[in-house]
């Protein structure tokens, strides 16, 4: 396919080139919208360099009213490499010594989804370790749920999936309401939940998304995340009295469902000799056996940091928009218009269909990624050059049964 025209500066003009070349791949082709939350290395580092620390661990968790909020908002820019979680994680430095540890505490928590990812790939979208809590799509069988998952009549859940759908992010309290809800008190499928999630996250990514879930329903830990109307008093005061059920609350009482048996979970999330090797993590330093032609970016490292760009700066850029891919996906018109942003300030070229037919022929620089689809359209294009990927903790071969177990030896 031929190179498209650059995407534009204006966000106007970023509209309309998404409509014109990317609106018949989008969730809601008609209406291609944009997020409050701008995308491209500007809006980055304005972002991180106005990070505001204080009182985090105390506020990360507070949704209702915005002004009560802690969260930084850093996620969309970090799952796209604008910026890295080593250089987040340096910006922390100078935070309040509970606040630091509480948002470096998250960073690890985005780190180890990548490990996990990176080993397991496809897999995580099974139960890493206990059974689904409830047989898909049985609802939970103490208190039956007749309606659909998400209701919009409930304040709390209208609220939430309106944040959602308009600006594509959410804080993490109520991710969790929203699986929870969706998957252990209604009893869907949270694979289709966790989609429907990734469809409209900014910062929405197979690795850190569907570990969310795993935790939320208990696949991953063996210990259910029950949603009930005491977070949503606790977290947003005020809420549960704009609601219409505010006196006949369906979520007034914890779900009662137990976490599934536990699962065998294999010698992949164990670790152990031999492990090191398959993990993903790529090269420790520049692998490189010809002279480039081209920087080939990915969706994982579009930064002005990018090991590749960085090392080859005289070498055109360019990045392929996976068609095939993006027609499955059918993402929000939200993360395409945060994408065309970026590739508009990168200034690269910028190219529509399958990325191995599209850079055949060319020999490539590129930055390793940890994501399974990297690899293999690495394994059928001429990549002469591979950089390493920027680990905040570099994987190994130990066991990723259990974050924290993971996390105290990370630190």
């Amino acid at each position: 396919m031929p190179v498209l025209p650059p995407p534009p500066l204006e966000r106007d003009g970023v509209l309309d080139w998404v409509g014109t070349h990317l609106g018949h791949l989008a969730w809601e082709p008609g209406s291609v919208v944009a997020s409050p939350v701008r995308g491209g290395q500007a809006a980055a580092d304005a972002a991180l360099a106005g990070l505001d620390l204080s009182g985090y661990a105390s506020r990360r968790s507070e949704v209702w009213p915005r002004e009560r909020r802690g969260s930084s908002r850093l996620s969309p820019y970090v799952r796209h490499g604008l910026l890295t979680l080593p250089a987040v994680w340096a910006a922390a430095a100078g935070a309040p010594a509970r606040d630091r540890a509480k948002f470096r505490d998250e960073l690890l928590w985005q780190e180890y989804a990548r490990h996990l990812y990176a080993r397991l790939g496809p897999a995580t979208a099974r139960p890493l370790r206990f059974a689904d809590p409830v047989p898909v799509p049985s609802p939970v069988p103490v208190q039956p749920w007749v309606r659909e998952p998400w209701p919009a009549d409930m304040a709390c859940v209208a609220t939430t999936t309106a944040e959602l759908h308009e600006e594509g992010w959410l804080v993490n309290q109520t991710r969790m309401w929203l699986a929870s809800q969706h998957s252990v008190r209604a009893g869907g499928d949270w694979r289709a939940g966790a989609r429907e999630m990734y469809r409209h996250l900014l910062d929405g990514s197979a690795a850190a998304n569907r570990l969310g879930w795993q935790w939320a329903v208990g696949t991953a830990t063996g210990k259910v995340y029950g949603f009930s109307r005491w977070q949503v008093e606790k977290r947003a005061p005020g809420l549960c009295g704009t609601c219409a059920l505010q006196r006949a609350c369906p979520i007034q009482e914890w779900p009662e469902v137990q976490a599934g048996p536990r699962l065998d979970a294999g010698p992949a999330l164990a670790g152990g000799p031999g492990w090191e090797g398959e993990s993903g993590a790529g090269p420790r330093r520049a692998e490189v056996s010809a002279p480039p032609e081209a920087v080939w970016l990915t969706a994982e490292s579009l930064g002005r940091s990018d090991p590749a760009l960085v090392a080859h700066p005289d070498l055109p850029a360019v990045f392929v928009l996976d068609e095939p891919l993006l027609a499955r996906l059918r993402l929000s018109g939200k993360r395409l218009v945060f994408l065309a942003e970026t590739l508009a300030e990168l200034g690269c070229e910028v190219r529509l269909g399958d990325p191995v037919r599209e850079l055949a022929g060319r020999r490539l620089a590129v930055t390793h990624a940890p994501v399974p689809g990297f690899a293999r359209r690495a394994a059928r294009l001429d990549v002469v050059a591979r950089h390493p990927w920027p680990w905040l903790r570099r994987p190994g071969s130990g066991s990723l049964r259990s974050f924290s177990a993971w996390a105290r030896s990370a630190r």
